[in-house]
């Protein structure tokens, strides 16, 4: 594992997670930031399965590509260099399909626009169940990453804007009333 401001060989960036098709990430957590187990154990919860591919093979499933997650069925496929915000959201695709689609997603997780608020909303959440990770920084990663928000951060959206998102989850039995996860998948 790097550690934070190794150089990278290539371009003599002090990145804190520089490779040859990278150099210009951002400083956002990474799955190899953290125990794998914790992140197995997590996702377990929901009956899904991490399945970790090797540095330089294409992520299955991922739909953006380059260091992505990806999805297929109940499993989520990531790389070391995957940003854990990205697998936290992929994996939250998946908690929050119906069962039908589900049982045939590969790589484009058909949600409109309503569910994939409510899959940014679940990925927070999550991050809470991280040790070290936790929703402001989760937040800053989705910030730092590119997501786009109509208030301009994370934060604000969260905090401000996304009660129809977390109205969504309740509804779907994703969260409960109290505002955190059941762990269960959509109903």
């Amino acid at each position: 594992m790097l550690s934070p401001k190794t150089s990278c060989e290539l371009c003599s960036s002090r990145s804190r997670r520089c490779r040859a098709l990278a150099c210009n990430t951002p400083n956002v957590t990474f799955l190899a930031d953290l125990p794998q187990a914790d992140i197995e154990a997590l996702l377990a919860r929901y009956g899904l399965t991490l399945v970790v591919q090797a540095d330089n093979e294409s992520i299955t499933g991922s739909f953006w590509g380059d260091s992505e997650a990806g999805i297929v069925g109940h499993r989520v496929y990531a790389r070391r260099d995957t940003p854990l915000h990205s697998l936290l959201h992929e994996a939250s695709h998946t908690v929050c399909m119906p069962a039908e689609r589900r049982a045939s997603s590969h790589t484009d997780a058909g949600s409109d626009d309503l569910e994939e608020m409510a899959v940014c909303y679940l990925q927070i959440l999550l991050a809470d169940e991280l040790c070290g990770v936790g929703r402001a920084r989760l937040m800053a990663d989705m910030d730092a990453w590119g997501y786009s928000f109509r208030l301009g951060s994370a934060a604000r959206w969260f905090a401000e804007d996304a009660e129809d998102a977390l109205n969504w989850l309740i509804n779907k039995g994703i969260v409960g009333k109290n505002g955190l996860p059941t762990f269960a998948l959509r109903r």
